[in-house]
C-alpha cells in the first residue's frame, strides 16, 4: 500500500482530531503530543456515524461527541465491545506534513 501526502501539521489541531477526506476515505487525524506523533483512523463511529475528529481525546483514547463510545488509537477497537472498531492507517510526519497508508 502506497503513503500519500495527506494534509500539513499545522493544519491539523495539536492534541485534538483534524478531519480529512482523500478520495473515497473519511479520517480523522490525530496530532499528539510528547512525543510528537499523529494517528489516523476511520472518521466515522459505527454506532450512529459521529465524527471522531470531534471526539476528546485522553491517553490514545478517542470518545465518540455523540453517545461517548471510546475507541483506542493504537488499535481502533472499542473499550465497550470486541465487535466495535474503525480501521487504523500508518501514517508518519515528513518536513511537516502527514502521510498516510491507504489502500488501493
Amino acid at each position: 500500500m502506497p503513503f500519500v501526502e495527506l494534509i500539513t501539521l499545522t493544519r491539523c489541531r495539536p492534541g485534538g482530531g483534524t478531519f480529512v477526506e482523500q478520495g473515497d476515505f473519511k479520517l480523522a487525524v490525530f496530532r499528539l503530543t510528547d512525543p510528537e506523533r499523529v494517528m489516523v483512523i476511520d472518521d466515522e463511529c459505527p454506532h450512529a456515524g459521529g465524527s471522531l475528529a470531534s471526539g476528546e481525546i485522553n491517553d490514545n483514547i478517542v470518545t465518540c461527541p455523540w453517545h461517548h463510545w471510546e475507541f483506542d488509537l493504537r488499535t481502533g477497537r472499542s473499550t465497550h465491545s470486541d465487535r466495535a472498531w474503525v480501521r487504523c492507517y500508518r501514517a508518519e510526519i515528513r518536513d511537516g506534513v502527514v502521510w498516510v497508508e491507504l489502500p488501493e
